[in-house]
């Protein structure tokens, strides 16, 4: 795995980070109003990806943690009980110790931190787990996008298999650590009633982490970076999934008994 570059200041080394994108505004990415980092690099390959311009490692905008927090604090008005800082991908993982960098200096100013993640770096091998373990340290919450529970299937689908993200689940589980789980709904892909209701029951044994669980449908607003960047689109003629269907996903992962995020403080019923 690829240790990024560090910054020299005065004595000390201080790891830099690649950043695609930043959202200053986020209502989506985690608990209330967030500041979303998107970071670049990704070794998974998902049919569905909107952002493939994400997936180069090593490139993208140098940055310190201290520049993004000075950025950061200048929206910290907005973010009331629940929101503050989410850093998403890419993968956000491959920047490990960018994160534990920003996360752990996020803490110190009294920010909440989200990761997004959909755990493909996760591993137990030193010393990444040892660095996996100090970010927890720092992790209020995460956001864990589970792209299937079928692991031939998952392999097909992102080109990787699932066993190390649901090894990074267990041990999220066994040091209660909450997560909300994510699901992209993917006709022909992952919108399988055996698969959906193998999921479910699979979150069932995470419940006590859970806080939620949300259904995402497949859209095909980056189809067009795929031309921008001279790939063809894995998905071809692949709709959107129906209301229908995502109702039916809905319901087969039990999303509506996983409400912990509605006692979070300052939490507002849409």
């Amino acid at each position: 795995m690829k240790i990024f570059e560090q910054k020299q200041v005065g004595t000390e080394q201080i790891p830099l980070g690649y950043v695609h994108s930043i959202e200053t505004f986020g209502s989506v990415d985690g608990p209330g109003i967030r500041y979303v980092l998107f970071l670049q690099g990704c070794q998974m390959r998902c049919q569905f990806c909107h952002n493939p311009d994400t997936w180069q490692q090593g490139v993208g905008t140098e940055v310190t943690a201290e520049q993004i927090l000075t950025d950061a604090v200048q929206y910290q008005a907005f973010w009331g009980q629940q929101g503050g800082l989410t850093v998403s991908g890419g993968e956000a993982l491959l920047q490990i110790d960018f994160l534990i960098d920003l996360f752990k200096k996020a803490k110190t100013r009294g920010i909440r931190t989200c990761l997004d993640t959909c755990g493909q770096p996760f591993t137990r091998q030193q010393p990444w787990f040892s660095r996996f373990e100090e970010l927890m340290r720092y992790t209020d919450i995460s956001l864990v996008d589970i792209k299937q529970i079928n692991s031939r299937k998952h392999k097909q689908l992102t080109g990787r298999h699932n066993e190390n993200i649901f090894a990074m689940l267990a041990y999220m589980l066994a040091h209660n650590k909450h997560i909300w789980i994510r699901h992209v709904l993917v006709p022909q892909r992952t919108d399988f009633d055996v698969d959906l209701i193998r999921l479910g029951q699979y979150i069932k044994t995470l419940a006590p982490i859970v806080d939620k669980v949300e259904v995402l449908p497949y859209h095909t607003m980056g189809v067009t970076k795929y031309t921008e960047l001279g790939l063809d689109y894995p998905l071809g003629a692949i709709r959107p999934p129906t209301p229908t269907r995502i109702k039916n996903a809905e319901k087969l992962l039990n999303c509506a008994a996983y409400t912990n995020y509605q006692a979070y403080p300052g939490y507002l019923e849409a």
